[in-house]
């Protein structure tokens, strides 16, 4: 096979640097299934792998890019054939075994998911690692428990990947949706996903949260940790339910146990890495069916792959607004 592209980050005098290099299939690393990529996605994860802000690559040099769909050309796995339209998310790719950030993939096939009915390649990076997380925290706390009925739910980092569309698909599930964020500007970006109110973080005095404060919310989504998640905590209803899914802003957690046993809150943490594949597959299904998220091509954007470094550095600073997918073949 000729050589293609790809965006491998290496380490060099201790410090990360990644780069475009031809490479040929061979030189990935092993798997039973060849894929010619379609798109990838950016996450922050992928951010602060490329530029070494987060330590995340376990090995280098490593194509980045934990996110990939595309179609099968060769497989060692009779579950998968060439043609197939498939999809790969997390596991260990871009962080220690090479991802989607090049024109050709090949990963173990307990990674892949078959492409479900009615779902696109480029819908499935719309989505990827960030749509995927939120469609499982919130299938995670509908079986906790939580349902429309229950009263309104906060999401926080609500402008990023995972806090859109968890506004997205809430809202559509009939939820009472308030959105959690820094940013006033993005006011009507929020209510058009489906936010009912949008709450300013400014607004909110966490140096003086108590141990338990005015009961408000039957759900939580936590993109942030730290102080974020104290406060979502201290504020839930009896019977609430958080779904930790991220740490942008810490990964520390001060609490006390008043939440749990005198409101009876739960706090369920999200592990979208390595989620069996069964449950997988399942999430996928409803994100291509009832949990499919309407707005996501508003809040999505596509660039060709070779802009993809110029992507990263709005990740770090906080700027990156939904999801950005990136078009290998552009």
């Amino acid at each position: 096979m000729q050589k293609f592209k790809a965006y491998r980050i290496h380490e060099i005098e201790k410090k990360t640097a990644a780069r475009f290099e031809d490479l040929s299939v061979d030189q990935l690393d092993p798997g039973e299934v060849v894929v010619r990529v379609a798109c990838s996605s950016v996450n922050y994860k992928d951010a602060l792998a490329v530029t070494g802000a987060g330590r995340i690559i376990r090995r280098f040099p490593c194509i980045g890019g934990i996110d990939l769909s595309g179609t099968v050309v060769e497989s060692a796995d009779a579950r998968f054939k060439k043609g197939d339209a498939i999809i790969a998310t997390s596991y260990d790719l871009g962080v220690s075994h090479d991802g989607g950030y090049a024109e050709y993939a090949r990963v173990p096939a307990g990674w892949v998911v078959p492409m479900p009915k009615g779902m696109s390649l480029a819908d499935a990076m719309a989505l990827g690692t960030a749509g995927y997380t939120a469609a499982l925290g919130i299938m995670r706390m509908e079986q906790n428990g939580l349902k429309p009925a229950n009263g309104p739910v906060v999401v926080s980092g609500a402008t990023g990947g995972v806090g859109s569309i968890a506004i997205d698909i809430l809202a559509h599930s009939g939820y009472e949706v308030t959105a959690l964020t820094g940013k006033a500007q993005e006011t009507d970006y929020l209510k058009g996903l489906g936010a009912k109110d949008v709450l300013l973080r400014g607004s909110i005095d966490f140096g003086k949260v108590k141990a338990l404060d005015k009961a408000t919310w039957a759900g939580a989504v936590d993109n942030l940790g730290g102080e974020v998640l104290s406060w979502m905590l201290s504020t839930l209803k009896p019977a609430g339910t958080v779904a930790s899914i991220g740490l942008a802003a810490s990964m520390d957690l001060k609490a006390t146990v008043a939440p749990f046993i005198l409101r009876g809150a739960s706090l369920l943490g999200i592990d979208s890495g390595y989620t069996p594949m069964e449950l997988r597959r399942e999430v996928w299904r409803r994100l291509a069916s009832d949990l499919r998220p309407p707005h996501l091509a508003q809040m999505t954007r596509t660039i060709p792959f070779d802009q993809l470094p110029s992507a990263f550095p709005a990740f770090i600073e906080g700027r990156a607004r939904g999801r950005l997918v990136v078009d290998m073949a552009a």
